[in-house]
């Protein structure tokens, strides 16, 4: 009689909170953008949509290579500087006081009906007043970009800290630790990988609002070059500046992540 054996099964594609290679990452991340610039460069060599509305992509990077060759580049240095600026001062703020909000109890009875509701004040509202408190400066344009992310990372912060493991708290406790010893030596270092997360999340919002933040009397950056295109009708220089956005956010979501991974290498899964 034949012994049988056992058929190797082979892997599906759709597998709950299976990692996947880093093969197929890079498969997946190319074909996703090659369909994307496929439909686009089709819909326009086919004329489904308005050239002056949506140029080609080809148009696109032409309209890219000629703002950098006059000069845009130092707009795109100006609003990363914003952007940096504000989001360092929204972390030197949200990360003290989160963490002291989520492992203080009375601390946080204090400050969460405040930050709580400010979190649902759209930070585009604040503009006129911002103006009319800080004239057209750059002043306006970081407190902005500080408004529009400060509440949410305390909020977030605050979440992770309260997350803790209660046994690790008990246990410092227990061996005598005090509270400040408890608060730096065992929930700072164990919330400090979601605090870099939400960081890495919230750096996001503060891109989204630089456009906002930029075309409210402004003459520099990223977003007063798009509204100046768009008195002209150049669209191509519209979604140039989109692209140059979006390339910038994701080299610093990059940056976070392999800074995450350098930190807190215990954390990552095996492949």
């Amino acid at each position: 009689m034949r012994q049988k054996f056992p058929t190797r099964r082979k892997p599906k594609f759709l597998q709950v909170r299976v990692p996947v290679s880093s093969r197929q990452m890079l498969i997946s991340a190319i074909g996703i953008w090659a369909g994307f610039f496929g439909i686009w460069i089709l819909a326009t060599s086919l004329h489904w949509v308005n050239p002056l509305l949506v140029p080609a992509p080809g148009d696109v990077l032409s309209a890219t290579v000629r703002l950098f060759a006059s000069g845009f580049g130092s707009d795109v240095l100006i609003s990363m500087m914003r952007v940096l600026v504000s989001f360092t001062l929204a972390c030197l703020v949200a990360i003290p006081l989160g963490v002291a909000m989520g492992a203080f109890p009375a601390v946080d009875a204090i400050f969460a009906p405040f930050v709580s509701a400010w979190r649902y004040l759209p930070a585009p509202s604040f503009i006129p007043i911002l103006l009319m408190w800080f004239g057209t400066g750059e002043a306006p344009k970081l407190a902005l970009l500080f408004l529009g992310v400060i509440f949410f990372l305390i909020t977030l912060i605050a979440d992770h800290t309260k997350e803790i493991r209660k046994e690790l708290i008990e246990t410092a406790l227990t061996l005598g630790a005090g509270r400040w010893a408890t608060v730096f030596g065992v929930m700072l270092p164990a919330v400090a990988p979601n605090i870099l997360t939400a960081m890495r999340q919230m750096l996001a919002v503060v891109w989204t609002y630089l456009v906002i933040a930029e075309i409210v009397a402004s003459t520099t950056g990223i977003g007063a070059m798009m509204m100046r295109a768009r008195r002209f009708l150049h669209t191509d220089e519209i979604l140039s500046g989109i692209i140059v956005i979006g390339v910038l956010g994701l080299i610093f979501d990059k940056a976070f992540a392999i800074l995450h991974r350098r930190l807190f290498p215990y954390l990552q899964e095996v492949r």
